[in-house]
């Protein structure tokens, strides 16, 4: 389901590719909650509370330790 590169121990998206998308990254947003007992609706909500810049730092601040957003 997720198409992401694996850079040492960490996800790589590329977020100018077709994973770039607000839909993928709200999809992996709710992945990775239920993987490490987070709230998903609370997660994703907040990411959906205003724009794309937004939404990627929201995801930034919980998903940073496991991900990495290259642009």
């Amino acid at each position: 389901m997720f198409r992401v590169k694996q850079k040492s121990d960490k996800l790589v998206i590329d977020l100018t590719g077709p994973d770039g998308n607000a839909h993928y990254l709200l999809g992996t947003a709710k992945h990775l909650s239920n993987q490490l007992g987070l709230d998903s609706d609370k997660v994703t909500k907040q990411m959906k509370s205003k724009d794309y810049q937004h939404l990627l730092r929201v995801f930034d601040e919980y998903f940073g330790d496991f991900v990495i957003l290259l642009v």
